[in-house]
C-alpha cells in the first residue's frame, strides 16, 4: 500500500485558498493524498472589498466565504499557526476556540500567512489609529464614523463639531485611497441628507502620503489624476508627508504640523508575521522567506511560499512582484502545479512569471 501523502497548507487568503481549489481538483479522489489547511479565520475575506465595508456599501456577507465550504476533501483547522519546523516536518498551531496546542505533520507545505499591519514601532500611533485589515476593521471604522456623525450634530461646540468632523487616512496605497474614497462620500452624502445641522463646510477628509503621489502602483500620471479627482471631491492630499506621533483628538505630522481630529485610520505599511520570519530557513532581511524560480523555499525542496510573506522577484526587472491579490492567485496555480508534480515524480517544474493584466482602484462610489 502507497504511503499516505500529506499536503499541510497555512493561510485562508488569495494564495491558501486557490491552491486548496486547484490541488484538490488535482488529487481529486485520490486516497493517498491527504489535504489539510490552516486559518485563523473560518472564512476566506475578500480583502480588497474592505472599503467598502467601512463605509456600509456591502455587507461584510458579500466578501466572505465560510473555508469548510471550500474543503471538498481537506481538513480544515481552525486555528493560529504557533510554530514551524521544518527540520521536523512539524506545524505547531494553537486553536482558537480552546487555546489548545495541536502538532500536524506534513510531507509536503505551503506558506500563505500573509502580512501584519506595520506601525513602525510607534506605540502612539497604533494605540490610537484605526486599522484596515479584518471585517472587524471595516465594521469599527463603519460604528465609528455613524457615532463622529452623531456626535457632531448634536453639539453646539464649532471647534468639537470640526474635530468631530475631521478624518485622517494615513497610506497613500490602495487601501488608503480607497478606504478615504468610501469615508469621503459617506460622510459627505450623510451630512447633506440626514444631519444638515454639521454643515458641510465643517467637514474636513486628510489622505497622508509619504510619496511624491499617491497609488504609486499605477505609475505617476494615473497617481497623480486620482490625487486631483479625490481633491476636487474634497480630500486634503498630503504628499511626501508622514505621520508620527497621534493622540486620542489629534495626529502629528512630520513636518510639525498637527491635525486635530477623532479619527484616525492607518493604511502605511504590512510586517512580515513573526511566525514566518523565526522560521530556521533562509531569509530576506525583511524577513520575507527566500524562494527560487519555482517557489520552492531556498535549500527546502517540499516547501513552497507564496503571497506577502514570500519575496519573489521579476526575473526580468529584478524587482519583487507587488503583494497584490492579483499576483498570489498567480503565484497559486505555480504553486500548484510544481506541488503536483514534485508529489507525482514528475521533473517538469513550471517557473514562475507574471505579466499584470491592468489595476484597478475605486475613488468614491461613482469613480474607479
Amino acid at each position: 500500500m502507497s504511503k499516505i501523502k500529506k499536503i499541510l497548507i497555512l493561510g485562508g487568503g488569495f494564495g491558501g485558498i486557490n491552491v486548496l481549489r486547484l490541488i484538490q481538483n488535482k488529487f481529486k479522489n485520490n486516497p493517498n493524498i491527504k489535504i489539510s489547511i490552516v486559518s485563523q479565520d473560518n472564512y476566506f475575506l475578500y480583502t480588497p472589498m474592505l472599503p467598502q465595508v467601512s463605509s456600509g456599501l456591502i455587507h461584510p456577507n458579500d466578501i466572505t466565504v465560510p473555508i469548510r465550504k471550500l474543503c471538498k476533501q481537506a481538513e480544515f483547522y481552525h486555528a493560529a499557526v504557533s510554530y514551524i519546523d521544518m527540520k521536523q516536518k512539524l506545524v505547531t498551531v494553537t486553536r482558537e476556540f480552546d487555546g489548545k496546542v495541536h502538532a500536524l505533520e506534513y510531507d509536503y507545505l505551503v506558506i500563505t500567512l500573509g502580512s501584519n499591519t506595520n506601525f513602525f514601532d510607534n506605540e502612539n500611533i497604533e494605540k490610537h489609529a484605526f486599522t484596515i485589515k479584518t471585517v472587524e476593521d471595516a465594521l469599527s471604522i463603519n460604528f465609528n464614523l455613524i457615532n463622529m456623525l452623531e456626535n457632531a450634530a448634536q453639539t453646539s461646540d464649532l471647534e468639537f463639531k470640526k474635530e468631530l468632523m475631521t478624518f485622517t487616512v494615513v497610506g497613500g496605497g490602495f487601501a488608503g485611497v480607497e478606504t478615504m474614497g468610501e469615508i469621503n462620500q459617506l460622510v459627505r452624502d450623510s451630512v447633506k441628507n440626514f444631519y444638515p445641522s454639521i454643515g458641510e463646510e465643517n467637514i474636513s477628509m486628510n489622505l497622508i502620503a509619504s510619496k511624491d503621489y499617491i497609488l504609486s502602483e499605477l505609475g505617476p500620471r494615473l497617481g497623480k489624476l486620482a490625487g486631483e479627482y479625490l481633491k476636487k471631491a474634497g480630500v486634503n492630499v498630503l504628499t511626501k508627508t508622514k505621520a508620527v506621533d497621534a493622540g486620542e483628538d489629534y495626529v502629528q505630522l512630520d513636518n510639525g504640523k498637527i491635525i486635530p481630529c477623532m479619527t484616525l485610520i492607518w493604511a502605511a505599511g504590512v510586517d512580515v508575521d513573526p511566525i514566518v520570519s523565526e522560521i530556521d530557513c533562509i531569509h530576506k532581511k525583511s524577513g520575507k522567506l527566500k524562494v527560487d524560480k519555482y517557489l520552492k523555499v531556498l535549500e527546502h525542496d517540499h516547501v513552497f511560499a507564496l503571497g506577502d510573506c514570500a519575496l519573489i522577484t521579476n526575473p526580468i526587472t529584478g524587482e519583487a512582484y507587488p503583494t497584490t491579490a492579483q499576483n498570489s492567485i498567480h503565484q497559486s496555480v505555480t504553486v500548484a502545479n510544481n506541488l503536483f508534480s514534485v508529489i507525482s515524480g514528475k521533473s517538469n517544474l513550471k517557473e514562475y512569471s507574471f505579466k499584470s493584466k491592468g489595476m484597478m482602484t475605486t475613488l468614491g462610489r461613482k469613480v474607479a
